[in-house]
């Protein structure tokens, strides 16, 4: 990916035009959708503009509103954001879609089906906040790895496992406060056993572990801050992120969203900062009651569109540290993620709706043995295991093994072994009952 062009400073723009010119581009509303300067400077400017013009309106119009953050660069000049039309739609339906109870879909409010939809977030964020950092493995054999319990054969497989285990500990700290320490142990969770100096995972870099952020033709992208400043650095994002001391009002969303730039930002780490930058987004969101994001992947967005992703880090470093344009980014890629659970939502629904003829004779069946039994159906041949069904639904070993020996029971599933495991599979039954259902 190449590097955008630098856009030019406000000041800049404005000493290089005349009077005249400047008067005119303050005096005149442009819309804006707000793109950076890389991209502007190739588009045609508004009637009667010159590019530069065109450029000194935008940049004046979003001084407007504009708030500045502890946040400081190489340099120390200040990062800041301002909220824009776009983002304040975008954070008016995240507000509506994870934070309250209104259109929320029943089976992640239902005791009996919600488990099956938490294990599959943390799945999908585990698997894809891995892959984003170069874990190589299809998304099968991951799942199958974390549904059995088997131990990682590579480093990938181990840092889906990490980041699994990551996820579910936010679950229990959320509502603890963010403190260096806490960030610590995020990171020595997320690296445990992949890194190659073994020593780094859990502290910061030293002055001795330079990183830069380079691309494939060895262009240096990013720069991170000093060593010697990390400390200090992360003491002071952890205040941003506690609301301490007092400051204007930032919106829960837009903070997470700045929190996950900053320790990427810092780059406080040798290796794990963009999975322990998303943990600590995570972290923020469900710390601010956004609830639904228990069962939300924001990783799943991200994969479908990197560039974008790294693009957005870039644009804000590239134009007087305006955040606004990863804030922008970011809060399309939670809209996205929240329709994307809506979606899985409904097409499992519908799965369900198909499988009420088969299962209508099987109301004595638990919810989660009707779940087991409607995967059977739809993958005939498909095994399962005790430790397997306890990671997809949350539940003790013994409840897991009581599901499926009672199944086992009823005829509906055959039991087997595979090396030391107990294995179930579905039997002529319930493969009687699939083609009776489709004839």
């Amino acid at each position: 990916m190449k590097l955008p062009d630098t856009a030019p400073y406000f000041h800049e723009i404005f000493l290089k035009l005349s009077a005249e010119s400047r008067t005119k581009a303050f005096q005149t509303r442009v819309k804006d959708d707000y793109r950076h300067w890389d991209d502007l400077k190739h588009r045609l400017p508004p009637e009667g503009m010159t590019q530069d013009e065109w450029w000194l309106a935008l940049k004046s119009q979003r001084q407007a509103g504009r708030k500045f953050i502890a946040l400081k660069d190489r340099k120390g000049s200040p990062f800041q954001f301002g909220v824009p039309d776009q983002i304040a739609k975008q954070l008016h339906e995240i507000d509506l879609g994870a934070g309250g109870r209104i259109g929320i879909p029943e089976p992640v409010t239902n005791p009996d089906t919600r488990d099956q939809y938490l294990i599959r977030s943390l799945m999908d964020e585990a698997i894809t906040s891995s892959q984003l950092e170069g874990a190589v493995t299809t998304r099968e054999v991951a799942k199958n790895m974390l549904r059995s319990g088997r131990t990682p054969q590579d480093k990938s497989e181990k840092m889906i496992l990490n980041n699994y285990r990551t996820m579910r500990r936010i679950r229990e700290i959320k509502e603890q406060p963010l403190t260096p320490e806490l960030i610590l142990e995020l990171h020595r969770m997320v690296t445990d056993g992949t890194l190659d100096k073994p020593d780094a995972a859990g502290r910061l870099r030293r002055e001795d572990e330079l990183i830069t952020i380079e691309d494939d033709r060895g262009e240096i992208m990013h720069l991170p801050p000093a060593s010697s400043e990390l400390s200090e650095r992360m003491a002071s994002m952890c205040a941003f992120a506690n609301g301490v001391p007092a400051e204007p009002f930032v919106h829960p969303a837009i903070r997470a969203i700045i929190l996950h730039f900053w320790l990427a930002y810092d780059h406080p780490f040798v290796d794990g900062n963009g999975r322990t930058a998303r943990a600590l987004f995570y972290w923020a969101m469900l710390h601010s009651d956004y609830w639904l994001f228990e069962y939300i992947s924001i990783s799943d967005v991200l994969q479908r569109a990197p560039v974008k992703y790294y693009r957005a880090f870039l644009h804000t470093e590239t134009d007087e540290n305006d955040l606004t344009y990863f804030i922008l980014h970011q809060s399309e890629v939670i809209r996205k993620a929240i329709d994307s659970l809506h979606s899985y939502i409904s097409r499992k629904t519908r799965e369900a709706r198909d499988n009420e003829r088969i299962l209508k004779d099987m109301r004595h069946l638990n919810p989660r043995q009707q779940v087991l039994v409607g995967h059977a159906l739809r993958h005939p041949g498909a095994s399962y295991t005790i430790e397997g069904h306890k990671l997809s639904h949350d539940i003790a070993y013994n409840t897991a093994r009581t599901d499926l020996l009672n199944l086992s029971k009823q005829g509906l599933f055959q039991q087997g072994k595979s090396g030391n495991k107990m294995v179930f599979y579905a039997s002529e039954v319930l493969e009687q009952a699939l083609r009776q259902a489709k004839a």
